[in-house]
């Protein structure tokens, strides 16, 4: 019978050797021969009527091997589960392990011994102890009136007039790159784009004014749009939004189209449009409408930016300690892909991050629960449908949407990521409750700098990661018109 014996070599690190005896693994390889005896297929002899000694001959030095590693493996998962333990990622067999010394022909005792990483025991920082700032993002009416003008533009009827009249014209274009003298450049290729005059600088539309379809125009981006929208068309363009070589060409724009946008008029027709499940009537009431729907949806961002806040405090003010060398021995050699000593110290403060953040969910798991159901999951697929139609469909409950979730629930992958980020919601919601926000106005516009320099920030500390200094995880958009 054999035996396995523990020691410790360093913190939260030991070392398990498992001893195993001829009598641990003989009767199995027999076994195992008597096996591939009756399924070999070898020519000559009838299936299963192979010989015994020729099985043994040319089977029986891998089967031989493959049993006593099987019976070490078995030993020490048996001894982790005996002594309960709790450990990191898989044990790690140590250099002084020598399969070669496995030899069929001189069966012996062997010794094969591992490393393993011990989970740590730790406390929670007290949540209630824990003051976030929960901003609240006031809708004003300049917002308000934004608002009502793009929904108002989105769902409006396009018109062809004659000739540029306003900022509200949009111009379907052709790009092509020139010469100053507006001669095309040898190998460019036209491309085509649709602008609102009012994305032009305001000293450059004066330019466009009167101007018709077909007329044409050589422009420098440098010096026809404002820094965010040059950005857009240059990389619209396939050029490099932050070179100024690149914005500084030439480029030939020929009108192929004259447009505007006759805004839908604020009648109960357009307030069932935009609010199919809703009884509106006055311009009044749309407007408080709209005025909710913005204020849920900012909710829905100062709640993701609490729960940011959350995250990070939960990780610098809980206090863990790791195994590191067996860590880092681990990621050297543990993963699919073998790993340089370089590659481990860059990716180690991220992979830190990351178990730790792993230990604090499955101690508040364990004490907590967060139940997550299969309509759940249904009702995140469909969430998912409706993000990328631009919102609700209409005509209620639709075959063809169904047909879609039932689609995504047969992606096990989508299930099983899905149903850990509601659970990770759900537990935010809770700590969100656990903690004492303090609540604090602030402008859309300062929110908006706030996540851009948040950002900013974790952008600098990811670079800094990446040689070896620490660890992190605005959007801007611009909408064409046809």
């Amino acid at each position: 019978m054999g035996t396995v014996t523990r020691e410790h070599i360093g913190l939260l690190n030991d070392k398990i050797t498992v001893k195993i005896e001829k009598s641990d693994y003989l009767p199995s390889f027999e076994k195992a021969l008597k096996e591939y005896g009756k399924k070999a297929n070898i020519p000559g002899f009838r299936k299963g009527m192979v010989p015994t000694s020729l099985i043994k001959k040319m089977y029986g030095s891998s089967v031989f091997t493959d049993e006593v590693l099987k019976s070490v493996e078995k030993k020490l998962t048996d001894y982790m589960s005996t002594e309960q333990l709790d450990i990191f990622a898989q044990p790690l067999p140590l250099p002084e392990n020598d399969a070669r010394q496995i030899n069929m022909g001189q069966p012996d005792d062997y010794s094969f011994a591992f490393e393993v990483g011990l989970k740590p025991a730790f406390q929670l920082p007290d949540l209630a102890s824990l003051t976030p700032t929960r901003y609240q993002i006031l809708v004003t009416d300049e917002m308000l009136n934004n608002e009502i003008d793009r929904l108002q533009v989105k769902n409006g009827t396009m018109t062809e007039p004659e000739s540029v009249s306003s900022d509200e014209n949009v111009l379907n274009l052709t790009f092509q790159e020139t010469d100053s003298e507006g001669n095309a450049v040898e190998g460019s290729q036209p491309k085509e784009n649709s602008l609102l005059v009012k994305y032009f600088s305001e000293s450059f539309r004066p330019q466009l004014l009167g101007k018709k379809k077909t007329d044409e125009i050589v422009v420098q981006p440098a010096k026809v749009f404002d820094d965010k929208e040059r950005a857009w068309v240059l990389q619209d363009l396939g050029l490099d939004k932050e070179s100024n070589t690149d914005a500084d060409k030439y480029f030939k724009l020929t009108i192929t189209k004259v447009g505007l946008v006759e805004k839908a008029a604020l009648d109960e027709t357009f307030f069932k449009k935009i609010f199919p499940s809703k009884e509106i009537n006055t311009a009044e009431d749309f407007r408080d409408a709209v005025k909710e729907d913005m204020a849920s949806q900012w909710k829905v961002q100062t709640s993701s930016q609490l729960h940011h806040t959350l995250y990070h405090e939960l990780l610098d003010k809980t206090q863990v300690e790791f195994p590191e060398s067996f860590l880092k021995r681990w990621l050297l050699n543990g993963g699919d892909k073998p790993k340089t000593a370089e590659e481990v110290e860059h990716e180690f403060p991220a992979f830190v991050n990351a178990l730790k953040w792993s230990l604090i969910t499955e101690k508040i798991n364990a004490d907590n629960v967060f139940e997550v159901g299969v309509e759940d999951v249904r009702g995140a697929a469909r969430q998912q449908l409706f993000s990328y139609l631009g919102g609700l469909p209409q005509g209620g409950d639709q075959p063809w949407v169904e047909d879609y979730v039932n689609k995504m629930m047969q992606d096990r992958r989508f299930v099983d990521e899905t149903y850990q980020r509601l659970k990770t919601d759900k537990m935010l919601v809770w700590l969100e409750s656990q903690v004492k926000p303090v609540d604090q106005e602030i402008s859309a516009e300062d929110f908006n700098k706030l996540q851009q320099e948040h950002q900013h920030l974790h952008a600098e500390e990811h670079v800094h990661e990446e040689h070896g200094e620490g660890h992190e995880h605005g959007e801007h958009e611009h909408q064409h018109h046809d």
